[in-house]
């Protein structure tokens, strides 16, 4: 790994999208920064362009502060070129239902804001300046992943998790005004129905409202991730891209 490959920091990295997402920046030649709660993931140990895995409780301010520290202290004086706030948490109540507006504690709405809209806040105000020397260098993006769930009612979301996406839009666009200043450029990445672990059975009459009758992969919301860190979407920014077989046109 040359001096001057670029580095994304990227959140929610042992599975599904995020685990597809980190193998593309590292096919790509990036060096790689991790966190989820999970930890370190084999992949990362055999892989050498994934710099390093941190354990991290991203619905824990402390455990996020810690994160920011750690990470800041790996990047060091070099440039931050992209971080991809893409974890995320949808929990069921006791009765197995996703949290909605009548049902679950407050709490856990709560703990799904904190997850979903603050840690994505914390971590752009803690690697503002890394992603300003990255834009000042090669350039630099940060890349939200939202959710189809964000902009329509969806069967199996819950409301805590579809309104904290829809959060997540918004301030992707607030971001994108912010940041403009520093030079970074802030967008979002919608997807629909992707094949990943969270799917099942329940999912698939779903497959009859997408106009190209099958689920995306985590390959494919990968690819449009990394397409929007690269110097081909330069001039773009405060914009969300749906990645759902066209569903949410519907």
């Amino acid at each position: 790994m040359s001096k001057q490959s670029k580095t994304v920091v990227l959140t929610g990295a042992s599975r599904g999208i995020g685990h597809a997402t980190v193998m593309r920046f590292s096919q790509e030649g990036w060096r790689i920064i991790t966190c989820s709660r999970d930890a370190v993931p084999e992949a990362c140990q055999r892989d050498p362009n994934w710099a390093i895995h941190i354990p991290t409780d991203l619905a824990d301010e402390n455990s996020v502060k810690a994160f920011i520290e750690q990470a800041n202290d790996v990047i060091g004086d070099a440039p931050l070129n992209a971080l991809v706030n893409n974890a995320a948490i949808s929990p069921k109540t006791p009765f197995k239902e996703r949290l909605g507006c009548l049902n679950g504690d407050i709490d856990g709405w709560r703990k799904v804001y904190d997850l979903n809209l603050f840690a994505p806040i914390m971590l752009c105000r803690g690697f503002a300046a890394a992603l300003g020397r990255g834009a000042k260098a090669e350039g630099a993006s940060v890349v939200n992943i939202t959710s189809i769930a964000g902009h329509a009612i969806h069967p199996f979301a819950g409301s805590a998790y579809s309104t904290s996406k829809s959060a997540l839009s918004a301030l992707t666009r607030e971001l994108a005004v912010e940041f403009a200043d520093l030079g970074v450029r802030v967008n979002a990445v919608a997807p629909g129905e992707i094949e990943t672990e969270m799917i099942g059975e329940e999912y698939e009459p779903l497959i009859n409202r997408i106009p190209m009758h099958r689920m995306g992969t985590p390959d494919e919301v990968a690819g449009c991730v990394y397409q929007l860190c690269s110097p081909d979407f330069g001039y773009v920014t405060g914009t969300e891209i749906f990645v759902t077989g066209g569903q949410h046109v519907y």
